[in-house]
């Protein structure tokens, strides 16, 4: 592994002594440069800064050191729309489209076509079509309102809007997270033909896989600072590990064999229109069961059924033996059933409110009483749970948006941990977490099946169940068409499952 030096010719962007602080030092003396169809990979930990560095570069954060150049002028843009006045578009982790506005206003919504001083909409449906045909939308109607459109498809309006618009540097920041493996390639054409354009290309991404697909070069941020600058074909993924946590990561997860046990949670003929079609399976104390599928096979919709956040249309589910009627979330934790959502920002946490409140409000009869909350009790409780999961942070009364992805998915696991559930239900646990992070959080997963829970966990990455899973079963179109034993699995097994209930038009995985 050989690292190089920044370039030396005239590049496109040029950043010199970066540092950035809030409570703590955030960047520290970052120097980076970046040529004209370059794509460079910032790679790192949760926390590193690669996010802060960002959005220094698109004018959503001012530095309070260092200097920025940009086309080989002096650069210190104060706003985002400052930044794409430049030519710097930015594709953030959060989307900016306005749910309530069509897909084709989403689009050219800076720039809408007028005629006789009204909005030209035939007009701009027509280029929001050719737009959107880029990407691999073409199928959809630019009239149609965002808020009616998956996660998915919004991530690539929002990265349509920005690769149309006059783009000198773009910037993407985990766009793929909620992609399909097709919306991916779809994704890296693009970036393909941007290159060509001349266009220089930040990319921070999670998945060093795919990021070794298109990246020219990598830079490991660690704690703030630049610790490597590489040549993408010069360093493999598992030196890229290295660099970004400071120490080797395992590839496996040693567990025993759990042995067997009372059957925990029962889940008999669950159905919900196409979704979930006589869905059942069991899971035993001690075992951790995933669930492999295709997207839109029915995975999070069954979790969703089991823990009473959506209605079902039949079917039963059983805790230790006895049939329990979940009508709502509140009846699921009353049987002694927790689930951690998908999307943990908007289902899972209060990222405005502190860990403390956080970490009891699963329990929050535990720290209050006559209506009063016992905020020394609370904190007690909040500071042992987080001891227990070596949880990184300044104290309980810090933010929970002040955390790291990794930091902030402990916190939706360890609210569950006082309840004492025997029954934890987790989908896309590590999504959007660090390397690092996500086997400190495997760790956690494994602890809690020690202690004799049963835990049922929805994950698009394959090899994360192969590592973690005793038993993995396969949803295809809505049912469940095989579960697996650890000994038998294979990812193209359980690919051949996942595929076997779509007869037309199988989906990426």
């Amino acid at each position: 592994m050989s690292s190089i030096t920044e370039h030396q010719t005239q590049p496109l962007l040029q950043i010199s002594g970066l540092s950035m602080s809030y409570a703590a030092p955030v960047l520290l003396d970052v120097n980076l440069s970046l040529q004209p169809g370059e794509v460079r990979v910032l790679a790192g930990e949760n926390g590193a800064g690669k996010s802060t560095l960002s959005k220094i570069v698109g004018g959503l954060v001012t530095p309070v050191a260092g200097s920025m150049q940009f086309c080989g002028q002096p650069f210190a843009p104060t706003s985002r729309t400052a930044a794409e006045n430049s030519g710097i578009r930015m594709v953030m982790q959060e989307l900016s489209l306005v749910n309530t506005l069509t897909v084709a206003e989403n689009l050219f919504l800076r720039k809408l076509p007028r005629r006789f001083g009204f909005v030209d909409y035939p007009a701009l449906n027509a280029a929001a079509s050719a737009c959107m045909a880029q990407v691999g939308l073409g199928g959809i109607d630019p009239a149609t309102p965002v808020a009616k459109l998956g996660i998915g498809q919004r991530q690539m309006i929002e990265i349509a809007a920005n690769i149309s618009a006059d783009c000198k540097l773009l910037i993407l920041d985990e766009p793929t997270a909620m992609l399909t493996d097709r919306e991916v390639d779809l994704l890296f054409v693009q970036i393909e033909r941007l290159k060509a354009k001349g266009v220089g290309i930040i990319y921070i991404s999670h998945r060093l896989e795919e990021t070794k697909r298109i990246a020219d070069s990598i830079s490991v941020l660690r704690d703030g600072q630049v610790v490597g600058t590489h040549r993408a074909a010069d360093i493999s993924i598992p030196e890229v590990v290295k660099l970004m946590v400071g120490r080797e990561v395992g590839e496996r997860l040693e567990r025993p064999k759990p042995q067997p046990s009372k059957i925990s949670l029962k889940v008999e003929r669950l159905n919900r229109g196409k979704a979930v079609q006589d869905v059942s399976f069991e899971a035993r104390g001690g075992e951790i069961l995933g669930i492999a599928g295709l997207v839109g096979s029915g995975r999070t919709e069954t979790l969703r059924l089991i823990y009473g956040a959506d209605k079902r249309d039949s079917g039963s589910v059983y805790v230790s033996g006895r049939e329990c009627i979940i009508k709502s979330p509140h009846d699921a934790v009353q049987h002694g059933i927790a689930m951690v959502s998908e999307d943990r920002k908007e289902q899972g946490l209060l990222l405005t409110q502190s860990i403390k409140l956080n970490m009891t409000l699963s329990g929050i009869a535990q720290v209050a009483k006559g209506g009063w909350l016992n905020h020394k009790k609370e904190r007690a409780i909040a500071e042992k749970i987080g001891n227990l999961m070596s949880l990184r942070a300044n104290s309980v009364e810090q933010s929970v948006r002040e955390l790291s992805g990794g930091n902030q998915q402990k916190i939706a696991i360890g609210r569950w941990l006082h309840r004492e559930c025997d029954v934890m239900l987790f989908d896309e646990p590590t999504r959007g977490i660090d390397v690092g992070a996500k086997f400190e959080i495997y760790k956690l997963m494994a602890e809690l099946a020690a202690q004799g829970k049963a835990l049922v966990v929805v994950s698009s990455d394959l090899v994360e169940l192969m590592l973690l899973c005793d038993r993995i079963g396969v949803m295809s179109a809505g049912k469940m068409v095989r579960i697996f034993d650890r000994e038998e699995v294979s990812q193209d097994a359980i690919l051949e499952a996942a595929f076997s209930g779509y007869v037309d038009t199988p989906q990426a995985a």
